[in-house]
């Protein structure tokens, strides 16, 4: 007898799970078919989804909402797909996209044909976002430096009289807290700045 089973994954333990919980309740299923992960999507070493890969049988249904609650990392994605849909011969059900249902049904003759076509088409659209992404970086960082804008951490401005207070110190006028309080800076930005400038005691 062939079971349906549904995933549910929210990438953190504070992040909610209910929006997820509410549209699989909807399909009546027993609770104990539903399985739950906190946890990254960067791969599918997770303990729940490990769990409900090794229940699946040939002719079961696993139901996901969207697509990323299965993971984030397409070719990753791509792989475990074929993995449950030709290796164990269960089929996939994505509730926000009809077009991911890999059943042979009368409305949907060439389910896993059409859903392997859109999800390598997703695939291409993820990661050619991903290379945008990364020239749009480069491009930004690039103008940027060509205007002089410094990326990264602010650089470290001393204060006007820090050379003056630390050769007070380094004459034995003022002690090391003396100075920082002076100064108006905690303990770790006076080290710091003492590195940066190569003062030494």
């Amino acid at each position: 007898m062939t079971k349906t089973y549904a995933y549910i994954r929210v990438s953190s333990k504070t992040q909610s799970i209910d929006r997820q919980l509410d549209e699989i309740e909807k399909l009546k299923l027993s609770k104990k078919n539903i399985f739950i992960d906190k946890q990254s999507g960067k791969d599918f070493e997770r303990d729940s989804y490990l769990k409900l890969k090794n229940k699946l049988k040939y002719g079961d249904l696993l139901i996901v909402k969207s697509i990323d609650r299965l993971g984030r990392n397409y070719e990753m994605i791509i792989e475990e797909w074929s993995f449950i849909t030709k290796k164990i011969g269960a089929d996939i059900k994505v509730l926000d996209m009809p077009l991911l249902d890999t059943r042979i049904q009368p409305d949907n003759l060439v389910g896993k044909f059409i859903s392997d076509i859109v999800l390598q088409v997703l695939s291409f659209v993820a990661e050619n976002e991903r290379d945008n992404i990364k020239q749009r970086q480069a491009e930004g960082i690039k103008l940027a430096k060509e205007k002089g804008i410094h990326m990264g951490r602010p650089r470290v401005k001393l204060p006007n009289n820090f050379k003056d207070i630390v050769s007070k110190v380094k004459n034995k006028e003022l002690t090391s807290r003396e100075a920082i309080k002076v100064l108006g800076i905690s303990k770790s930005s006076f080290y710091k700045y003492l590195f940066l400038e190569k003062i030494n005691f």
